[in-house]
């Protein structure tokens, strides 16, 4: 089997290739990535892309079809990955979210790629109410990331994909510990704040609901894509990737963080006016057609995980919001530096 994996230098991407390897020792793995956070690494004892069998480099808006040739599953990662990316970079996260994907995923059909697996949200549900969201419900995107997410789930359910099966799968928001482990997301702050500062602010009134999974967790959702059936959900798929047990209040995974780092304190700003994105989603879908999948980790092997890795590497940054840890950030040094242009584009020039 021939696999293809777009983003694969990133946080998820790592898990990825490395689940791949191990339950696929045979396939060929094929990386492609621009390579924007390649040098943030952390607590890997070898370069992630080891495992792979080729490695391409590229702008996703330029992608080469040849790359394509033979390819059986293509796992889509790449994308502008959060809202503070999505917002600062709007029109890139239109081109490189919605149309590159849409192009990449039509390059696929046309050159018979059996499996498209693509890697959506379930920050597409917004500001969503007391209920958990199935795969039905109306969706209510508030970020131009979580937009783009939606626009590419549309093209790819009107896409002409002959026998191609296409899964989108909304995760819910990662945590956990990878190669290249990013502290912009909320259960990665709160135990890097705990480990670095012996306190967590939570910025809101804690009250805002999330789903969560774990990298871990989402590799091996997305190796259930690329080898399920037709029968077995469909030519096209939307579903909701996490665990029921796994929607949690903002505060609760504070509160979770503080327990197993003892000795910190825990700030909620209870006169802070309420989060918009707050929403608890359904994942019975999921656990329907791919009950060998589900995920099979606890929050606080999550929690546990991301700790021993902050601690392997001597993790003392009370400034890390202001560091590489934050993709954003890691783009903006980019560019700060001449290396990369406001549009994203590696700037050959300014390579230093």
């Amino acid at each position: 089997m021939r696999i293809l994996i777009t983003g694969n230098m990133g946080y998820v991407g790592a898990a990825v290739v490395r689940e791949l390897r191990q339950r696929l020792p045979t396939a060929e793995l094929i990386g492609f990535d621009n390579a924007y956070f390649a040098h943030c690494l952390t607590a890997a004892a070898c370069l992630p892309e080891a495992s792979l069998n080729i490695q391409y480099f590229g702008d996703l808006r330029d992608f080469p079809a040849s790359v394509l040739d033979g390819v059986d599953a293509v796992i889509h990662l790449a994308a502008v990955s959060n809202d503070p990316m999505g917002n600062r970079f709007k029109e890139v996260t239109e081109e490189i979210n919605f149309g590159a994907s849409v192009r990449l995923a039509e390059l696929a059909a046309s050159r018979g790629v059996a499996h498209f697996a693509f890697a959506s949200s379930c920050s597409v549900y917004g500001a969503a109410g007391a209920s958990a969201r199935t795969e039905s419900d109306e969706v209510n995107p508030l970020t131009a990331y979580a937009r783009s997410k939606i626009a590419t789930e549309g093209a790819l359910a009107a896409l002409r994909r002959g026998d191609m099966i296409a899964t989108s799968l909304r995760f819910a928001t990662a945590c956990g510990m990878s190669e290249r482990l990013r502290l912009d997301l909320v259960l990665n702050d709160f135990v890097a704040c705990a480990i670095a500062n012996a306190e967590i602010t939570v910025l809101s009134d804690g009250t805002p609901w999330r789903p969560l999974i774990d990298v871990q967790d989402m590799a091996i959702a997305l190796c259930w894509a690329i080898t399920r059936s037709a029968s077995n959900g469909g030519h096209f798929l939307v579903v909701n990737v996490g665990c029921d047990s796994w929607n949690f209040q903002v505060k609760d995974l504070a509160e979770a963080v503080a327990a197993a780092v003892p000795g910190t304190k825990v700030h909620i700003n209870e006169r802070a006016p309420p989060d918009k994105r707050s929403y608890r989603v359904d994942f019975g879908l999921f656990k329907s057609l791919a009950p060998t999948h589900v995920p099979s980790r606890a929050l606080s092997d999550s929690i546990r995980s991301v700790k021993a890795g902050l601690v392997s590497m001597a993790f003392k940054d009370r400034d890390f919001r202001n560091s590489n840890y934050m993709r954003l950030k890691a783009l903006e040094q980019h560019i700060a530096t001449g290396r990369i242009l406001p549009t994203l584009r590696w700037n050959a020039r300014g390579n230093t």
